[in-house]
């Protein structure tokens, strides 16, 4: 559930986030970069994306300065517009696994795409804070990589992280 859909008062039931950013790029290179492995592999997953993001698929990603390979769910992918992935979550998770969802929407006639991440399945306890946290600054990281590879070839998480 999103701030937009309860009540101003209501009490919270998970904690969430949402991180956005625009892209010189049009919504098809924005959305292949973060569906295809060998791109995802150039900025974000430094260990290497095997699998490419299709509804019903399991793909793994590994980060050369967080190692460890784990599994990641494809839930939903709609081209150009939308992909939706989970993961195992842990202790700190409202549920099994956690949901990341990414939009693409285009700006200035296409030329543009604003990237949206919004994150959620977190407990409302100092664990599930960090967990979000955590994941925003990961998430944030990605976008601003996935702009400066796209844009300008450069790898930002190069050294960035160790």
């Amino acid at each position: 559930m999103t701030t937009e859909d309860r009540a101003p008062d209501a009490p919270l039931e998970e904690l969430s986030f949402t991180v956005t950013g625009y892209v010189s790029k049009s919504p098809h290179e924005a959305f292949e970069a973060v569906a295809d492995p060998e791109q995802l592999s150039r900025y974000f997953t430094t260990g290497g994306a095997r699998g490419r993001l299709e509804a019903g698929t399991e793909v793994s990603w590994d980060f050369a300065d967080f190692p460890g390979r784990f599994p990641v769910e494809v839930a939903e992918v709609v081209a150009d517009e939308k992909i939706v992935i989970r993961w195992e979550g842990d202790e700190s998770a409202t549920a099994p696994k956690t949901e990341t969802t990414f939009t693409f929407e285009p700006v200035d006639g296409g030329s543009r795409t604003l990237v949206t991440i919004t994150e959620k399945s977190w407990k409302l306890t100092e664990k599930g804070a960090e967990g979000a946290f955590g994941n925003c600054m990961g998430w944030t990281g990605m976008l601003a990589a996935m702009k400066a590879w796209l844009e300008h070839g450069i790898n930002l998480r190069e050294g960035f992280y160790k």
